[in-house]
C-alpha cells in the first residue's frame, strides 16, 4: 500500500538535452537498490538493477506482480547484450542492427548469473535498447542492465505520462524523471529468437511484417 516503501514520491522534469543531475541521481538510487520511474518512447518503464536479486524482488513488490511473470532487461547498447545473451542467432543480430534503439524486445537464451528471479525460471531473457534520450542517458549512467517493466501496478493500463505514474505509484518508489508523454503510448513488439525461427509473442509497436522482413533479410 502507499507509504510503505518511501515517505515521498518526487516527480522530475527533464528535458533534450537531459540534464545531467536529475539522471545521476535517478542512477545513485538505481545503484542502491532502489526503484524509479522514467520515460522510454513506448510507455513509462519502472527501473530496477536486473542483476541484483535484492532491486528485482523490491520490483516485484512494488508492481504486485507474480513472480512466475518475468522482467525483460533493457541496455544501453547492443554491447551490453554481451552480458545477459548466452548466444545471438544471425536473424536476431538483423533485427537488433535494424529496431534498436526502439520498441523491439528480442527473447534470447540467458547467460548463467542472470538471477532466476528476473527471467521467471525461465532460461531465457528478453532485451530491449529503448529509443529515448532520458532512458539512455540513465541505462550509461548506471552502466548495468535495468530490469524494466512498465510503470504501473499489474493489470492497470501502462502509462504514457509521469502524473499518471505518480498517481499510480506515489509512495511506493522514490523517483520519477518526468520526459513528457510518450511519443509511441504503444508498449514494445516482443519477438522469440531462441529457435531456428523467430515467434512474435506480443504484438507491440513494430507491425509483424517489417519484424518478418528482415530477419528473413528480405
Amino acid at each position: 500500500m502507499a507509504g510503505q516503501w518511501t515517505e515521498n514520491t518526487e516527480i522530475k522534469k527533464i528535458a533534450v538535452p537531459v540534464q545531467a543531475s536529475e539522471v545521476w541521481q535517478a542512477a545513485e538510487l538505481l545503484k542502491h537498490g532502489e526503484v524509479v520511474a522514467f520515460p522510454t518512447e513506448t510507455v513509462y518503464g519502472l527501473g530496477a538493477l536486473g542483476l541484483d536479486e535484492a532491486a528485482v524482488a523490491k520490483l516485484y513488490e512494488i508492481k504486485n506482480r507474480p513472480r512466475e511473470k518475468a522482467f525483460s532487461l533493457q541496455v544501453a547498447d547492443i554491447k551490453m547484450i554481451e552480458k545477459i545473451a548466452a548466444c545471438v542467432p544471425e536473424y536476431a543480430k538483423r533485427l537488433m542492427e535494424h529496431f534498436c534503439p526502439g520498441p523491439l524486445t528480442v527473447v534470447l537464451p540467458k547467460k548463467q548469473g542472470i538471477p532466476d528471479i528476473v527471467t521467471g525460471g525461465k532460461s531465457t531473457v528478453g532485451i530491449r535498447i529503448p529509443a529515448n534520450p532520458v532512458a539512455l542517458a540513465l541505462l550509461k549512467a548506471v552502466g548495468e542492465p535495468l530490469a524494466v517493466p512498465s510503470a504501473n501496478i499489474s493489470g492497470e493500463i501502462s502509462p504514457k505520462e509521469a502524473n499518471t505514474v505518480y498517481m499510480g505509484l506515489k509512495g511506493r518508489i522514490p523517483l520519477i524523471l518526468d520526459g513528457g508523454c510518450c511519443n509511441i503510448g504503444v508498449e514494445s513488439t516482443i519477438v522469440d529468437c531462441t529457435g531456428s525461427e523467430l515467434e512474435i509473442i506480443r504484438h507491440g509497436a513494430i507491425a509483424d511484417g517489417e519484424i518478418m522482413a528482415v530477419a528473413k533479410n528480405k
